[in-house]
């Protein structure tokens, strides 16, 4: 969704083609997020089937080179822009990213060391947050960047946070606890 209603609140400014966006996309996020051009076109179909933007046609209604056909919003694309300016966004954890399914899985197999994994990834976490309080340092050249940068400075805060607090399950918590096998869980 953030790609859609991205491209729709870009054609809300004015008529733009799928460069055009696809470059303000990144610009304005502070080239954090970069789009394929054909993920760019692939929604802006998508917005034209559900009848949220269309085709802006030449002085004599012909359609030019399909590469830099502007697309405009319709009224029901200005609506659309409108309710996601007026409604918050729900903050969605993804509770199915790889890392969170490797410490679940690691706290399950036997003969896999889980602190040394949340040390390993703790160490690669407080080096990601090395790198982008650098950047943050260095200074942006936009609030838009700085913004997003900021954005990611605090995840990856969260994210050390988190290591903590397994480590110190971890440590809390008896062995033969963190072990089960599934005959084990079957046996119950």
């Amino acid at each position: 969704m953030s790609v859609r209603n991205g491209l729709l609140a870009l054609l809300s400014e004015q008529p733009m083609y799928g460069a055009q966006l696809r470059a303000e996309f990144e610009r304005r996020t502070g080239d954090t997020w970069p789009l394929n051009i054909g993920q760019v076109y692939s929604t802006l179909q998508r917005l034209e089937r559900d009848g949220l933007v269309s085709h802006v046609h030449g002085d004599h209604g012909e359609v030019e080179d399909t590469k830099t056909i502007p697309y405009a919003l319709t009224e029901d694309g200005q609506a659309e822009v409108s309710h996601w300016w007026a409604s918050a966004t729900p903050t969605v954890a993804d509770p199915r990213d790889e890392l969170t399914i490797k410490l679940a899985l690691a706290v399950t197999v036997p003969g896999v060391e889980a602190a040394t994994l949340v040390q390993r990834q703790r160490t690669a976490a407080l080096a990601h947050l090395q790198e982008l309080t650098r950047a943050k340092r260095s200074g942006t050249d936009s609030l838009a960047a700085e913004l997003v940068l900021e954005r990611r400075i605090f995840d990856a805060e969260a994210l050390v946070r988190w290591l903590d607090h397994i480590e110190g399950r971890l440590m809390a918590q008896p062995a033969e606890h963190t072990v089960r096998t599934s005959s084990q869980e079957i046996a119950r």
